[in-house]
């Protein structure tokens, strides 16, 4: 038996296991969100003649540097559903925790153009590992009606990663900021050793009494639980039918209606998400507030307005977190992908305005980021990742997230790639203009087709996606 399972058994029905596992499991996100924040302080200091490398890195580096997370992420992404399926969640994780391990040696080593690029090369794995393995193990080990707020945590850990390296950036030596990225793996890797499988990967695995014993300690409950056995009865029903049913994970996708109609969902909202603009503000804040004070004088510094965007991200979590489970999944997805695009088109303004010559507030620019980084964490970027597990039964989450992550990851590299460039051929202000269409359009298209998922079980939805399917069939 886990050494976990036997030495922290409590049965008085409190859940307290639950909660332990999903903050623990969620603080590789946060070395994740160290490592995405650590560029947007440093891009200036790498491109200085004084900085950490020996020579200032290029427009050349800088790019590739950026953008050679999302090529690994994709190559890696890819057969990781498969993997976590196969090996096991705990196992992935581990994987994840390794390369995020390797990506902070490999600084601590070498700052020069090649080594960077390396580690980023290499942080594509947990790019994609952090977003498929880890919302997976959390949703199996997780009660329904807590799902939502377990889930929320991914983004709030990652964004306390974002916060820390903004801050470390202004306070501490690089190689001191490099040895705090490091610990955080390395603590977690030994934590996750002794970590328990998920109840519903043990029943593929025909480790029944096991997961019972898992699925008994998650809830503070004995083994014996009549809510224990039934719900275990129930993941073996599945399981059963899955085996069954000679299809392929696509062939169910593409032949079964309510699936394939999640499916589409899905990749709409995760695919909008993505072109939201948010990535380009974290990573370029520095760059944009720079712009914004060649126009008009600021007060703070570039870092410091940086900083207050990573409180603004971070607040945004937080209150996801909080409200996830009582707002419903749909509210929250509508209202905060209006609030990004009213930000981006605020932002749009801002620099079309002043570039023509007006006067405009020097805080607005750094309001309007403030506005999308808050909206975006606050419900757009979680329920892009809730959903995934709200929407599929585990047979097929870990192939839909797969798929869902290389899309992610393809615009990402699109954007990281091409902004600068196409900043300089039709001016920033066209590119803000677009993440806002995409935005408003995100928001019209879940008020039309998403349904609401809180609470519901993945017969639940399908059921309520089958009658619509009818209704539109009849109307027509």
């Amino acid at each position: 038996m886990n050494i976990l399972i036997s030495r922290l058994n409590w049965q008085n029905g409190t859940r307290i296991n639950q909660y332990i596992f999903a903050v623990l499991l969620t603080i590789p996100l946060l070395s994740f969100g160290m490592i995405q924040g650590w560029l947007s302080p440093m891009l200036i200091v790498l491109q200085s003649p004084d900085g950490p490398s020996s020579q200032p890195l290029t427009s050349s580096d800088i790019s590739w540097m950026t953008s050679v997370t999302y090529i690994t992420a994709i190559v890696c992404g890819a057969p990781l559903g498969h993997l976590t399926d196969r090996y096991g969640r705990k196992i992935m994780t581990l994987v994840t925790t390794l390369s995020l391990i390797i990506y902070w040696q490999i600084k601590l080593i070498c700052l020069e153009p090649w080594a960077l690029i390396l580690a980023r090369g290499i942080a594509g794995i947990p790019s994609s590992a952090c977003y498929i393995v880890l919302p997976i193990y959390l949703k199996e080990i997780s009660d329904i009606d807590l799902r939502g707020a377990v889930g929320s945590l991914l983004i709030l850990n990652r964004n306390i990663g974002y916060l820390a390296s903004y801050v470390f950036a202004d306070l501490l030596e690089v190689k001191t900021m490099l040895w705090m990225g490091l610990l955080v793996p390395t603590v977690m890797f030994f934590i996750f050793l002794v970590m328990p499988e998920t109840p519903e990967y043990l029943v593929k695995q025909g480790k029944i009494e096991e997961a019972k014993a898992v699925l008994a300690w998650l809830r503070g409950v004995k083994a014996t639980d009549r809510s224990v056995e039934r719900d275990i009865d129930s993941i073996v029903k599945v399981d059963k039918q899955t085996q069954a049913d000679a299809k392929s994970v696509w062939k169910i996708i593409w032949s079964d209606k309510p699936t394939f109609k999640a499916f589409i969902i899905t990749l709409v909202i995760k695919i909008s998400q993505q072109f939201d603009g948010y990535l380009i503000v974290l990573i370029y804040a520095s760059f944009v507030t720079e712009k914004a004070a060649e126009t008009i004088s600021l007060e703070l510094s570039p870092n410091k307005q940086v900083m207050i965007i990573g409180v603004a991200q971070l607040v945004g979590s937080i209150l996801a977190t909080c409200i996830v489970e009582k707002t419903g999944r749909k509210l929250l997805l509508v209202s905060t992908s209006v609030a990004v695009g009213v930000g981006m088109l605020l932002l749009s303004g801002w620099f079309y305005f002043t570039s023509a010559g007006f006067w405009l507030p020097g805080w607005l620019p750094v309001a309007a980021m403030c506005i999308c980084i808050f909206a975006d964490a606050a419900g757009f970027q979680p329920i892009s990742y809730i959903i995934i597990t709200d929407l599929f039964t585990f047979q097929l989450r870990g192939t839909v997230s797969s798929f869902a992550n290389i899309c992610a990851k393809v615009s990402n590299f699109v954007q990281m790639k091409w902004f600068t460039i196409i900043c300089e051929l039709i001016s920033i202000h066209w590119t803000f203009l677009f993440f806002a269409i995409v935005s408003f359009l995100a928001a019209l298209y879940t008020v039309i087709y998403f349904p609401e998922t809180r609470h519901k079980t993945v017969e639940e939805i399908y059921q309520k996606l089958e009658k619509r399917k009818d209704v539109e069939e009849n109307g027509s």
